[in-house]
């Protein structure tokens, strides 16, 4: 029963990734933040302003721990997921753990004018990302099983070196 994990900063496409796997290998496929989004009926930025990321932290704690109970999913979290030993644990022993990694100026450029990521409303962006990348890597690293870097490539690609990584692979037809 799949249960794969996507871990990585805001722009690493763990959502867009995630969804692709997902389809192409018929599982169900979960965004932590957008099933907040759901359950609350507000957006993750509205929920950093009225309750603060620590408010935002436990129910993603919440959220994560029913999410990784799941069989058959594909699961992408939120950046700052790592940052609780609980969900570290959740993640790392109920499933198999991608940690989608991607330069900060990749980060940067994927995510410069999105106006739905709280932590980088501020006046230097790149430099939030750079901080970011270096408190939050080494949680990255201990719950990953599976390290891959997304770099400049197609999504495609990804998609299918995930598979590779995990046994997904198709056979070759035979003759």
């Amino acid at each position: 029963m799949p249960k794969i994990f996507f871990v990585g900063l805001m722009g690493a496409g763990k959502t867009t990734v995630g969804r692709f796997l997902a389809k192409n290998l018929g599982l169900d496929f979960y965004d932590t933040d957008q099933e907040i989004e759901k359950r609350t009926g507000v957006r993750v930025p509205t929920i950093f302003e009225m309750e603060g990321e620590a408010g935002f932290r436990k129910r993603e704690v919440g959220m994560i721990d029913e999410l990784t109970q799941l069989d058959n999913i594909v699961l992408a979290t939120g950046g700052g997921a790592v940052l609780s030993a609980e969900n570290r644990e959740h993640l790392a022993s109920r499933g198999t753990v991608i940690y989608l990694r991607a330069s900060v100026n990749d980060l940067y450029l994927r995510t410069r004018f999105d106006r739905n990521r709280p932590l980088l409303q501020n006046t230097n962006p790149q430099a939030k990302l750079e901080q970011l990348f270096a408190a939050r890597d080494p949680f990255y690293r201990e719950v990953a099983h599976h390290i891959v870097d997304t770099g400049n490539q197609p999504v495609i690609n990804i998609v299918q070196q995930i598979e590779e990584l995990l046994g997904y692979t198709k056979s070759e037809p035979e003759i």
